[in-house]
């Protein structure tokens, strides 16, 4: 089986890209071109105007970012605490099972390889 080459999987990848964000710019324009027109504007009017009331929602969420840090958990929240002491208590786990794994692997002549 030949290889995977990265720079043309990340090239195709960005070509498709490119392309449905080029379909979903024209859908969103004529969505907005067509609002209030309701199922009458075509075979496409449903998405057409869903699009374009996403690209409303988005720039809603783009100017509420730009005016601000979004609110977070306060530092002095229990849960917050909480959650921070049991992410903490896993990390340290699996770092104690990725050493145990990795003796194991040392150990049968794994290691390395």
């Amino acid at each position: 089986m030949a290889g995977i080459d990265p720079m043309e999987l990340f090239a195709l990848w960005m070509f498709t890209h490119d392309q449905a964000d080029d379909l979903m710019m024209q859908s969103v324009a004529r969505g907005e071109a067509v609002s209030g027109e309701g199922m009458s504007g075509g075979p496409d009017a449903f998405t057409d105007g869903f699009m374009a009331m996403v690209s409303e929602e988005k720039e809603r969420l783009m100017a509420e970012i730009a005016a601000g840090p979004l609110a977070g958990p306060e530092p002095e929240d229990e849960k917050y605490t909480e959650l921070t002491f049991a992410v903490g208590e896993l990390r340290g786990r699996m770092d104690q099972m990725q050493a145990t794994l990795d003796a194991i692997a040392v150990k049968l002549g794994a290691g390395g390889k």
